[in-house]
């Protein structure tokens, strides 16, 4: 079977770049979240998010078909129990990409999941990264610079932290701490069964 991986990090810290190198092995899976709001041009369903009516998803909701959801600018985001568990059962380790919030509603009803923080060197570069970008006014900015401090503060209830200073050192870091945990008791008690046999 396969690990449940919950990823957070705060926006501008290269979570996406980490992330796109990690799904390079075939055997991560990324989960797609379900989502109400409307596609943007060059999103596509399936891909970037399923797409999905608000009366289809409170279906979902009340059929208890959710992992997590949450509401953002009047729609819904979440990510469906059956999509993760079924590549879950064909030995995939599923990544939940997830903000602060929603990790801790899985935390609560998946307490096997591995929880990884992917944090920025300092809040000082991660104020250099979003500048970079050049798409957003100095106002969104440090709205955006005092948003990534407080979740910054939550990282302390993740069980690793990976800073994502130099990208090959945050993809072996994010390789190992997956090492480990395939390694941990829980997971290896069926080789321990294979060591015994004939015994």
């Amino acid at each position: 079977k396969g690990i449940l991986i919950v990823v957070s990090a705060p926006s501008g810290c290269g979570k996406g770049t980490v992330l796109s190198e990690i799904l390079k092995d075939e055997s991560f899976y990324y989960s797609v979240s379900a989502a109400t709001r409307q596609p943007r041009e060059g999103e596509i369903n399936g891909v970037h998010y399923n797409f999905m009516s608000k009366e289809e998803f409170e279906n979902h909701i009340n059929n208890g078909d959710m992992l997590e959801y949450a509401q953002y600018c009047g729609n819904y985001y979440g990510t469906l129990k059956n999509q993760v568990d079924e590549k879950l059962n064909e030995g995939k380790n599923v990544i939940l990409e997830i903000e602060v919030q929603g990790a801790g509603k899985i935390r609560k009803i998946r307490p096997e999941a591995v929880f990884i923080f992917i944090l920025p060197p300092s809040v000082k570069e991660l104020r250099r990264r979003l500048n970079k970008r050049g798409t957003e006014s100095e106002e969104v900015i440090n709205a955006r610079v005092a948003e990534a401090a407080n979740e910054i503060r939550q990282a302390v209830n993740y069980d690793y932290i990976i800073v994502n200073d130099e990208l090959a050192d945050a993809v072996e870091d994010f390789r190992s701490v997956i090492k480990a945990e395939k390694l941990k008791t829980v997971c290896s008690e069926n080789i321990i069964d294979e060591v015994l046999e004939n015994a």
